[in-house]
């Protein structure tokens, strides 16, 4: 069996120091908007809502320190859970993902607007007056283990359509998220299909792998350019990976939510795996064996943070 300490990856990423953005022009710290002073949607990047996945911190780094001005609307750049961020520790790199809760379950307006207490709360609702004027969001996250990015575009058809027009990564997610709360790419008109507001989470790889921190900075860029708030020749200087030839959309028929403590996987998965037969036995979860619901199943994040109300694995199939 196979539990959240069989799988260990180097640090290879340096956080940058953050120190200099905590005032910006919002009212918020953390947040800098620039104002094109032209028509055009309001976009942001966000990053570090999750306090270990240093990539997205790096690639707004990148674009603050290159002193990006949009062509058109708005841009905010945002690190978002920041004290999470600034506890990280190399020797100890999977804590700081959060601290009281998990940054990205909160996104309901009942939520936000209840009487529930954390730290990340509380940052989330500093950041809520920002977020509520954001017309496409671009959300940088990394992955728990060295699989192939992902682009998690949500189960809506506006969502895959702007996955393909960012084009990249290879693979495409539909997904519905997790039973345990919303994520930010699915707060309000982000996840309502007769809304214009859209968004984008890309999972860029490995947590502290080179390569995600070169995925978010291109992923970045690429964003900007297709939306036209920075041209095709400012982008393509800062491009560090190659688009696939095409892209694979997988479409999710919903998560595995792990009812008790003792969960453990069969084989040490990492994600992406495609199980041939319907029925087969893929964890443990207490007494009750999980089985792929469906014939070439496709298994996507499974989890090494295995505790009770969280996500093990989502299943999905190409299409």
């Amino acid at each position: 069996m196979y539990t959240q300490d069989d799988l260990k990856y180097p640090v290879s990423l340096v956080p940058p120091d953050i120190s200099s953005y905590r005032i910006g022009n919002t009212g918020v710290d953390y947040i800098h908007q620039l104002d094109s002073g032209m028509p055009g949607p309001h976009v942001m990047i966000s990053s570090v809502v999750h306090g270990n996945e240093l990539c997205g911190a790096i690639a707004v780094d990148h674009i603050l320190q290159n002193n990006v001005r949009p062509l058109k609307g708005k841009l905010s750049l945002a690190f978002m859970n920041v004290d999470a961020y600034l506890s990280f520790d190399p020797d100890n790199p999977s804590a700081s993902r959060y601290l009281d809760e998990d940054f990205n379950r909160l996104w309901t307006k009942e939520l936000l607007e209840g009487d529930r207490d954390s730290i990340e709360l509380r940052r989330a609702r500093e950041i809520l007056p920002v977020l509520d004027t954001v017309d496409l969001l671009l959300d940088i996250h990394s992955m728990q283990t060295a699989t192939k990015p992902l682009m998690m575009a949500g189960p809506l058809d506006k969502g895959c359509e702007f996955a393909r027009q960012l084009g990249i990564p290879e693979v495409v997610v539909m997904d519905f998220g997790h039973k345990a709360g919303r994520r930010m790419r699915e707060y309000e008109g982000f996840s309502d299909p007769g809304s214009t507001k859209n968004a984008l989470l890309i999972e860029c790889g490995q947590n502290w792998d080179q390569r995600s921190a070169d995925l978010a900075i291109t992923a970045s860029w690429r964003f900007l350019m297709i939306l036209g708030l920075v041209s095709e020749e400012n982008a393509a200087a800062h491009l560090r990976t190659e688009p696939p030839s095409e892209q694979r959309i997988i479409k999710v028929s919903g998560p595995y939510t792990i009812r008790n403590s003792d969960f453990s996987f069969k084989e040490p998965y990492v994600g992406l795996e495609e199980i041939p037969s319907a029925g087969t036995v893929i964890a443990n979860d207490g007494e009750i064996e999980v089985k792929t619901p469906y014939d070439n199943c496709v298994l996507i994040m499974p989890s090494r943070r295995q505790r009770p109300g969280d996500t093990a694995v989502r299943f999905g199939k190409y299409i």
